[in-house]
């Protein structure tokens, strides 16, 4: 009686395995099959470059080879569809010393008043070591003392009053009675006019904010540090279809605009609204040192939408169908010629799957855990205080060093 048991028992579960697995092939398919037919939809865009006033912004830093093959090209193109009287650009460069970022942010800022642009290109010739050579005296904003005892400026906050300074003219033109409807913030990608009217008509043009989606090694994205899911979490996984929050999940499996928390990705275009009505005037910024010394740290490219009053009624998005390279190559792979989908199906089939099983596996419940412990003990010292940006919170502290940034 045992042995016939034991082997009625084991071809059970055979046939449970083969049930299982026809059924996961069957549901991969069709999956397979949507994520297809959703890629092939090109979503229309009706709204006009040149409909809009667009104050375009930019920071820049050691990133000769990118301005020259391919921004300052596309920079150039951009303007010319979006009107001159209907565009300004402002530039900040920060320091550079390994390449020619200076000189070809001059040839550009010669070439669009070749042609007629308002521009405010800023050329910085201090660099990140005559800064930290003439630290302060004592404790500063945007310093903070480190174990050792030496004082470390702070890379976020340092970064937040770099983009403030690009945004000058903004509110310089505002005194003169100008102002925009559209500000597009860019990182030194490759990308091409098309995709920025694309990011233009995200959610039918109905947005706070709508980024693209950006990569330096296909097929990972690349900002991982500012994108947070409908839910608040980081990206789950570098590859396609990234998130753990099911209502972004599936936008993105739909090819549809995916709604986020926040999200930057190398190109941002936000209603410019709450940069002219807030009381105190809307503007970047890094978390309190004091609270970044209980070893956190958020983006100042995050923050921005957790204090931008619009975000809620208006959501922020990324588009998936605007995707943007740090390089040549990372561009030809994610935007390839002709209707050729950018994600194979074995993309599709290991990403999905990927997913799922980071899912059902992993939580991150105790590392949002541990920085919510760490929030809870810096506002409960007396003093009421609040962050309002805690999704963007991340267990690190930042600081600038010589030639970038590091860890503490």
């Amino acid at each position: 009686m045992y042995p016939r048991y034991k082997y009625r028992r084991r071809t059970q579960l055979k046939r449970f395995a083969w049930i299982v697995l026809v059924l996961a092939t069957l549901w991969t398919a069709v999956e397979v099959f949507f994520v297809r037919k959703a890629l092939d939809h090109r979503a229309e865009t009706p709204i006009e470059l040149s409909s809009q006033r667009i104050f375009i912004t930019a920071l820049h830093w050691n990133n000769e080879p990118i301005l020259r093959t391919h921004w300052n090209k596309a920079i150039y193109e951009l303007v010319q569809v979006i009107g001159k009287d209907r565009v300004f650009v402002s530039l900040q460069e920060g320091g550079s010393f390994v390449d020619d970022t200076k000189g070809a942010l001059r040839e550009l800022d010669f070439y669009l008043g070749e042609i007629g642009i308002r521009r405010k290109v800023v050329i910085d010739d201090v660099l990140h070591t005559d800064i930290l050579d003439h630290r302060p005296a004592d404790v500063e904003p945007g310093w903070i003392k480190a174990a050792n005892g030496t004082l470390q400026l702070r890379r976020i906050p340092f970064l937040a009053k770099l983009r403030n300074q690009a945004l000058e003219p903004l509110y310089e033109l505002l005194e003169k009675g100008e102002t925009f409807t559209k500000i597009l913030f860019l990182n030194d990608v490759a990308f091409k006019t098309s995709q920025i009217k694309a990011l233009l008509n995200t959610n039918g043009g109905q947005y706070a904010a709508a980024c693209a989606l950006d990569f330096a090694k296909p097929p990972a994205f690349y900002d991982t540090f500012a994108l947070r899911d409908s839910e608040g979490h980081e990206a789950m996984m570098s590859r396609w279809p990234y998130f753990r929050g099911r209502e972004s999940r599936q936008a993105m499996k739909k090819n549809q605009p995916i709604p986020v928390k926040s999200c930057w990705n190398g190109a941002v275009l936000m209603d410019a609204a709450p940069f002219y009505t807030a009381v105190d005037r809307f503007a970047f910024r890094g978390i309190s040192d004091d609270l970044s010394l209980h070893h956190v740290e958020g983006s100042e490219c995050c923050l921005i939408h957790a204090d931008n009053p619009l975000s809620q009624s208006r959501g922020v998005f990324l588009n998936p169908a605007v995707r943007v390279g740090y390089n040549a190559s990372a561009y030809g792979i994610v935007n390839p010629p002709g209707s050729a989908p950018w994600l194979n199906v074995f993309d599709i089939v290991r990403g999905s799957w990927e997913n799922r099983i980071r899912r059902w596996s992993w939580t991150d419940y105790f590392v949002r855990s541990k920085i919510a412990g760490r929030l809870q003990k810096w506002a409960s010292d007396g003093r009421r205080r609040n962050e309002v940006g805690a999704d963007c919170l991340i267990d690190e502290t930042q600081v600038v060093s010589w030639n970038g940034w590091a860890h503490l």
